[in-house]
């Protein structure tokens, strides 16, 4: 029996791509599944001119997929409401004002408000302070903000806008975040690596050789060269995703599962990262560029609308990650993300010195052990042990931003990413891209449908090691 949730969600961006695609459907399921009822409103904003009913037509086409009792979705439909509003006016906030006062009226919500940026990140310190200033944030119940990446761009700029809200909100108050905290795949690495004693008494040096985490794409930039040549690879993919997922792998056993001692224990293992000099820089990270493949419709980097044809810009990254733990000593944590790979795949392969263990994005999990061979000379053999999700779990398996809007709800920030941890991996990746930006580092080059550059296995091979991931 599920319990109601009395909450107001704001979405700032609320008649844009993500809003229609993700947002809405996920509060949509949230609604079908009983969490949200009837004390509950949805107030959109975004400089669009619309009316309620444009609105509610535009949430309608939005969850139309994940209709199946019209009734019901219109039941749900009528808790939102819509006013267009400048995020730069100080006095347009009053217009807003004024709407989530009426909802909150409306649906007997006191309190408990959730506001979400879907957002240009140039935003979200000017909308913090006009929250606060203009009596937009509740005197009752909670505020919470939703903050979408990228949080910062540097540690500096991250650094400003964390100054910025932190006038407005307590750091426990922001969410940020990053959806793949919210697959099932990192879900569930606490879960299998805490809930099975095996696996928690040898999650150490003792019996692990080496952790990888792979994130790999077969799409090249397509349409988003402008703003991916500025960011590539390391902090599209690596300063985020790759990072707090890592988090998750190497922190400690937290003293309990609430949000605050899981986000303790990350920050420990945080906190023990090795920031690496220009040396070693180029000895443990590699960046490459996709060039041509196999077929005409895998066009070099260079070659791609809107990149400058002299772009050192990194569509490929793959680096060897050191905690200066004694759970982690001589252990590498290897890291890879790139575009135009072999395969899509999200995955982690934990390499214990005799065994593979492999988290899959479909939620499968797979177990790779020694064991004797049938034959008479006593010889072993890889066997494996796997597990898939079955098409039911898959069923009822909240998406991401299903999962991170429900948590905000419920305040826990288990899945999110904290000042602490993100001003660390910020600090990381500024010293890799200090050697990139003064071209200090080599440029590979990858053929578009490989898993990346030579130079990627031989940084594992120099420790004896292999990517198990092949592609």
């Amino acid at each position: 029996m599920v319990s109601e949730i009395k909450t107001l969600v704001t979405f700032f961006g609320g008649t844009g791509d993500l809003a229609k695609r993700k947002l809405y459907p996920s509060v949509f399921n949230l609604y079908k599944k009983g969490y949200l009822q009837e004390h509950f409103a949805i107030v959109g904003t975004a400089r669009q001119q619309l009316s309620d009913d444009e609105f509610k037509q535009l949430v309608r086409d939005s969850i139309k997929d994940f209709t199946e009792d019209q009734a019901q979705a219109e039941a749900f439909i009528a808790h939102f409401s819509y006013r267009a509003h400048d995020v730069t006016d100080a006095a347009s906030y009053g217009i807003l004002k004024s709407a989530i006062e009426e909802a909150a009226t409306k649906f007997d919500i006191d309190g408990n408000r959730i506001f979400y940026m879907s957002v240009a990140p140039r935003f979200f310190g000017t909308i913090a302070k006009y929250l606060k200033s203009e009596g937009l944030l509740a005197e009752t119940g909670y505020n919470r903000l939703m903050i979408e990446k990228p949080f910062g761009t540097s540690y500096a700029t991250a650094e400003e806008l964390q100054s910025d809200l932190e006038n407005a909100f307590d750091d426990d108050q922001l969410f940020r975040i990053d959806h793949y905290l919210g697959k099932e795949m990192v879900q569930n690495i606490a879960a299998l690596r805490f809930g099975n004693p095996i696996f928690d008494a040898a999650w150490n040096k003792d019996y692990i050789k080496n952790v990888q985490v792979t994130l790999a794409e077969v799409l090249g930039v397509e349409e988003r060269a402008g703003y991916y040549d500025t960011t590539g690879a390391l902090l599209d993919m690596i300063q985020n995703h790759t990072m707090q997922i890592v988090g998750w792998l190497a922190m400690e056993k937290p003293e309990s599962f609430n949000d605050k001692d899981i986000r303790a224990a990350k920050n420990a293992a945080f906190n023990a990262l090795k920031i690496y000099n220009e040396e070693e820089v180029n000895k443990y990270f590699v960046r490459a560029q996709y060039g041509a493949g196999d077929t005409a419709d895998y066009k070099p980097y260079l070659e791609e609308a809107d990149v400058p044809a002299d772009s050192k810009n990194n569509t490929f990254i793959a680096g060897e990650l050191q905690f200066d733990l004694p759970r982690w000593e001589g252990v590498p944590f290897y890291v890879r993300s790139g575009k135009r790979l072999a395969a899509k795949q999200t995955r982690v392969d934990i390499v214990f010195k005799a065994g593979t263990f492999n988290f899959d994005p479909k939620g499968a999990i797979e177990l790779k052990l020694n064991a004797k061979s049938v034959e008479d000379a006593f010889n072993t053999r890889t066997i494996n042990l796997d597990w898939a999700v079955s098409d039911e779990d898959k069923k009822n398996t909240p998406e991401p931003y299903e999962r991170m809007i429900h948590d905000t709800m419920n305040g826990d920030g288990s899945n999110f990413a904290d000042w602490n941890g993100v001003s660390i991996a910020w600090k990381f990746v500024d010293a890799i891209t200090a050697v990139y930006d003064a071209d200090e580092a080599p440029l590979e080059t990858y053929k578009s449908g490989s898993m990346g550059p030579e130079a990627s296995d031989k940084l594992l091979a120099e420790n004896g090691d292999a990517w198990v991931f092949k592609g």
